[in-house]
């Protein structure tokens, strides 16, 4: 059975030129599926950061930083690549791993291979904290996403996140998220 959407049919009133005539405007089943992609996946990691914080002290980008780290051998890996795999800025990152550091969650040290890089390290605390903060977090990626999901719908979800991750990623650096990352600078 289709569900009429409940999103509104015009979250953006943008005023369009006749000018512009080789554009692929979407069309309406399009352009609502998009205001309710784009509308749910902001709402949920909304949520989901105001939970982290409200729980356990922590926004979700932090979080994500330490599970990343989390996943490495020794707990560890360049800064450059955190930032890389998780779309941020190295101001933005910078700034997270210090207050990461200020709790004593994170310690930066010297890479090994490379005396200009630096590496992040999850350290015994950070570990214990993203294991008390994890709860949190899957509780509310079960409650806000995949109870509300059917068996087939969370298949569909993979399938068509993959669809659209895919073609983004290169190697180290998404394409999608270029636009909010500083020039590389190829000693990094």
């Amino acid at each position: 059975m289709l569900r009429r959407s409940t999103i509104p049919a015009r979250i953006f009133p943008w005023a369009y030129t006749s000018r512009v005539t080789d554009v692929r405007w979407l069309d309406e089943c399009e352009g609502r599926a998009w205001r309710a992609f784009l509308l749910g996946t902001q709402l949920l990691m909304d949520r989901l950061d105001r939970e982290l914080i409200h729980q356990v002290g922590i926004p979700h980008a932090y979080y994500a930083i330490m599970v990343v780290l989390s996943e490495q051998p020794h707990r560890a890996l360049r800064m450059s690549e955190i930032a890389d795999r998780l779309c941020f800025s190295k101001s933005r990152l910078t700034h997270a791993i210090g207050r990461l550091e200020e709790r004593g969650w994170v310690e930066r040290v010297a890479c090994p291979t490379d005396r200009r890089g630096q590496l992040a390290v999850l350290t015994e605390a950070g570990q214990a904290a993203l294991r008390a903060a994890a709860p949190t977090h899957v509780a509310g990626v079960r409650e806000h996403l995949f109870d509300r999901l059917t068996p087939e719908q969370v298949e569909q979800l993979r399938v068509i996140g993959e669809a659209i991750a895919t073609p983004l990623m290169s190697d180290q650096l998404s394409a999608a998220c270029a636009h909010h990352r500083e020039p590389r600078d190829v000693r990094d």
